[in-house]
């Protein structure tokens, strides 16, 4: 059996336009003033019939609209790419379709269409409950538009998520344990809670090298924000099944698990990343990341850029970064198949150290490894 299939196989679609640009926000996405939504489309459509030539005969596993702000597409777009999908692959019965919403991009009539058109998840970018750190972030909602959004997308979908930033610039931990529970509170079956973190490039990232972003909180603060993090979330019904996302048991994320599982996925859309396993050999796939180079390059045949195939030590090295972000950990029996197993005295190493443990054939990392999961990589990938 070839490794991918147990992950799976799934599809990320990039939509990289926004209202704005958030000033921590690294990711491929741009404001633009108008966007000719009848071209993107058949850009979209193009690419997934080139993909799906590729890959006939797989069954799909989930679909996933990122950005960028895909609740800024129009209903009636995201229908026809699922029309097409539903026409290229064969469809698991279980088939996971989200995508991702800002709470300022949110209308009732909106989230019917989305729903109407195959749409069965949701996944909005809430980021704080508190509207002084709103602004901070550079976010255009308030809390109430949050607060607004969220209870539409409720009456709507069945399955909804939300994404909060913790270890913001003057939070306390008693201002966390506050919000948290409140978040915890309104929250329906899954929440992803990411620490701050300011990288080059970006607005936040600028302006911390030149002196400012003041009260940013210290490493240790940090650490305790995430391990209350998990204890109130533990004791919620929503442990952590990866390190920044809580779930009740059922509702995890099955696009992101393809990711964490070392599956398949196609990545379409400006700058998307894929991993294809084509003939024996697993391939690193990206697409060209300015929109408008990538849909002239799409629009002439190909969205991507040159693939790049990967080594068996490649295959390893990212299935033991990304299985050991899950709480069950991963297979050592697919690490020893890539002739990249662990040594039996590293592991035990850092099992005496408390940082991992074995159960079943998992090698998984404790709690008190999964704060220094870095460490922890690099300590079992030397």
């Amino acid at each position: 059996m070839e490794d991918w299939r147990n992950g799976g196989f799934g599809l990320y679609l990039h939509w990289p336009f926004c209202q704005s640009k958030c000033p921590y926000c690294d990711f491929n996405s741009h404001v633009a003033a108008s966007v000719d939504q009848k071209r993107w489309e058949t850009a979209f459509l193009a690419e997934i019939d080139r993909i799906g030539a590729e890959t006939q005969g797989r069954v799909l596993n989930t679909v996933f609209f990122g950005g960028g702000t895909p609740s800024l597409m129009n209903p009636d777009l995201v229908a026809a790419i699922l029309e097409r999908v539903r026409s290229t692959w064969i469809m698991a019965n279980d088939l996971e379709v989200t995508l991702e919403a800002n709470p300022g991009s949110v209308e009732a009539g909106r989230f019917r269409g989305f729903s109407e058109a195959g749409v069965n998840r949701v996944s909005m970018g809430v980021q704080s409950l508190r509207d002084e750190h709103l602004r901070r972030l550079g976010r255009l909602h308030s809390v109430a538009d949050a607060k607004r959004a969220f209870d539409i997308a409720r009456s709507v979908f069945d399955r909804v998520s939300f994404d909060l930033i913790y270890a913001r610039q003057d939070q306390t931990l008693d201002d966390w344990r506050a919000e948290l529970g409140e978040a915890l509170s309104m929250a329906v079956d899954h929440l992803s809670l990411y620490q701050l973190t300011v990288e080059d490039g970006t607005a936040f990232g600028d302006r911390l090298a030149r002196g400012g972003l003041k009260g940013l909180p210290s490493d240790d603060l940090g650490a305790d924000m995430y391990a209350l993090t998990q204890d109130l979330c533990e004791a919620a019904g929503m442990p952590a099944y990866e390190v920044s996302n809580h779930a009740r048991p059922g509702a995890e994320s099955c696009h992101n698990r393809i990711y964490w599982e070392g599956g398949d996925y196609a990545g379409i859309g400006p700058g998307a990343h894929g991993r294809l396993t084509l003939d024996g050999v697993r391939w690193a796939t990206v697409a060209e990341r300015m929109p408008d180079a990538w849909l002239a390059r799409a629009e002439a045949g190909s969205g991507e850029l040159p693939r790049e195939a990967m080594s068996s030590g490649e295959q390893a090295d990212e299935y033991l970064i990304m299985g050991l972000r899950l709480s069950e950990g991963l297979e050592i029996a697919r690490l020893a198949g890539m002739n990249a197993a662990p040594s039996p005295a590293k592991i035990d190493d850092l099992a005496r150290m408390g940082m991992v443990e074995m159960t079943q054939g998992r090698l998984r990392a404790t709690a008190e490894g999964r704060i220094v999961l870095n460490s922890v990589i690099a300590a079992l990938a030397a």
